[in-house]
């Protein structure tokens, strides 16, 4: 029975090589001042610099070889329609959190705050030059988002020493952040909170673009309306 004596002995290789992989930590680490920002990911003692790139070193441009130059009807055939991307709206947000939380609480909850966030110093001020109002409505979220969000991540997840700032600036016409963030996770928590996640965000997933969908072709039909009542304003 020496050939079960093997079969058993890679079985068992191969088992022990499984429990190690999924014990081991991965993690990524991310920084932003405002301007440049820092990503470096993690595989258990192996550091990867991700961003900012190295500067390759510059080498010597050959002559580049003349093209044909073609003619201006040919471009614009070639060029394909660029198609509308409409925006996430709040009603996508609280329908997306109203759809995942529960199954990601559950999966988060079966982890025993297997996944540790630290650092976690975050700092987000909201611009409000343009509309002061939907400002003042985007940062009521924000604050609720924070201060009822972030107990209860607090109870799934290793969370040391967070650092949290919320702003609005009426005077700024574009947000500003900055802060830094740190994740690792065992490769066996990610399979398993994938697992619990990943069937509910593609319906999520599904649904959503079934929206946007009804969106683009209600856009279509208000812009086909729309361009017959510009012609005939005009005068003949």
């Amino acid at each position: 029975m020496l050939w079960l004596k093997i079969v058993l002995g890679i079985v068992l290789v191969l088992a022990i090589l499984l429990v190690l992989l999924c014990r081991t930590r991965v993690g990524v680490y991310a920084a932003y001042d405002g301007a440049s920002l820092i990503l470096n990911a993690k595989i258990g003692l192996l550091t990867l610099h991700i961003l900012p790139q190295k500067e390759k070193p510059k080498q010597e441009k050959k002559p580049k070889k003349e093209k044909k130059t073609k003619k201006p009807a040919e471009r614009t055939a070639k060029k394909s329609p660029k198609k509308s991307r409409l925006p996430v709206t709040l009603a996508d947000i609280r329908d997306a959190v109203q759809t995942l939380w529960p199954p990601l609480k559950r999966a988060l909850g079966r982890t025993r705050r297997g996944i540790r966030i630290d650092p976690l110093r975050l700092s987000l001020t909201l611009g409000g030059q343009p509309d002061p109002p939907g400002a003042a409505e985007r940062y009521g979220y924000l604050q609720a988002a924070v201060w009822t969000g972030m107990p209860v991540l607090e109870k799934l997840l290793d969370i040391r020493e967070p650092h949290l700032h919320t702003g609005v600036d009426f005077e700024a016409s574009a947000p500003a952040a900055e802060g830094e963030v740190g994740i690792s996770i065992r490769i066996g928590t990610l399979l398993g909170v994938g697992l619990g996640v990943g069937f509910p965000a593609l319906r999520w997933f599904l649904k959503f673009r079934k929206v946007c969908r009804q969106r683009e072709t209600q856009a279509a039909k208000e812009a086909a309306v729309q361009k017959p009542e510009e012609t005939t304003a005009k005068p003949a």
